[in-house]
């Protein structure tokens, strides 16, 4: 079967079936509403599918569209990185790497890695975007980001995960506490304060590892506050809301009125780990792997 269908029909399609409106469409990609719908009914009659369920109000996609505004969002969105790719190259740059990560990550880790990558790959370019590890996982998915520095044990089916730092955790608590590094004994002196801490849904498995700290140490927190940001966590504890746990890397790069305690005789640790797409082609990735295994 043939089909007339070219690159803009979908743009097209993907207006409308975002929109649900063909007037906003319209005004969106800059066309006059008749001739979008003329587009639409021109594609739909070229591939023999009902696309929208048109009413007098509203338009409502079919199971078939809603199939296609699925796989055509996610494919033209890897047609997109290619052809971005394929300018950087006429442009004489070496690539883009799209970067999430979780704060702590910043203080040393990406610094460092850019640093040694840059004097390789001198042009290439980078995005950088903080997000709690499941937004990176979605993200990479999506194919949204290249690569992930996260916070987790395990990933889904098709990403790849290596941890790249073990390290202690740290109490945080107001620089006035009476509790200080030759005071502090156990957690369990501290059984009756508030705590805050990073919210559950920032990583399930790094809160139940705190946790585990605070069962070990024979009784449950209270939990004042949950924030995924730890500039909030030591606003916080500087303002006297509760003490917190996070880990040791997380000392650097805050100016707060707060101290810390590394719990280094606790079994728990934290993993910082970078994980990415196993199909993942951006050429580029496969050199910033290669830096990071050696």
């Amino acid at each position: 079967m043939s089909y007339q269908i070219e690159l803009r029909h979908f743009r097209y399609f993907l207006a409308v079936a975002e929109d649900l409106h063909f007037r906003k469409a319209a005004e969106r990609l800059f066309i006059s509403q008749p001739g979008l719908s003329r587009q639409i009914k021109q594609m739909e009659d070229d591939l023999g599918i009902q696309l929208f369920v048109r009413h007098n109000r509203k338009v409502e996609l079919t199971p078939a569209g809603l199939y296609l505004k699925n796989e055509l969002t996610r494919n033209l969105k890897k047609l997109d990185n290619i052809l971005d790719y394929a300018k950087l190259l006429q442009e004489g740059k070496q690539g883009r790497l799209e970067f999430g990560y979780v704060g702590s990550a910043m203080q040393d880790i990406i610094p460092n890695l850019l640093i040694q990558f840059k004097k390789e790959h001198p042009n290439a370019q980078f995005g950088l975007k903080e997000m709690d590890n499941q937004k990176q996982i979605n993200n990479l998915l999506s194919h949204d980001i290249d690569v992930g520095f996260v916070r987790l044990d395990q990933v889904p089916r098709g990403l790849a995960i290596k941890p790249i730092l073990k390290e202690s955790f740290c109490l945080v608590l107001p620089k006035d506490h009476f509790i200080n590094s030759s005071s502090f004994k156990s957690l369990e002196q501290l059984k009756d304060e508030p705590f805050i801490l990073f919210d559950p849904s920032y990583s399930p498995s790094y809160y139940e590892k705190i946790m585990q700290i605070f069962n070990e140490h024979n009784f449950t927190p209270i939990v004042s506050h949950n924030t995924i940001h730890a500039a909030s966590i030591y606003k916080l504890v500087e303002n006297g809301f509760g003490l917190s746990i996070v880990p040791k890397s997380l000392q650097k790069g805050y100016d707060m009125n707060v101290k810390f305690i590394e719990l280094n005789n606790i079994p728990q640790k934290t993993t910082l780990s970078v994980v990415w797409d196993k199909n993942n082609r951006n050429p580029i990735l496969a050199s910033l792997l290669e830096k990071i295994n050696s």
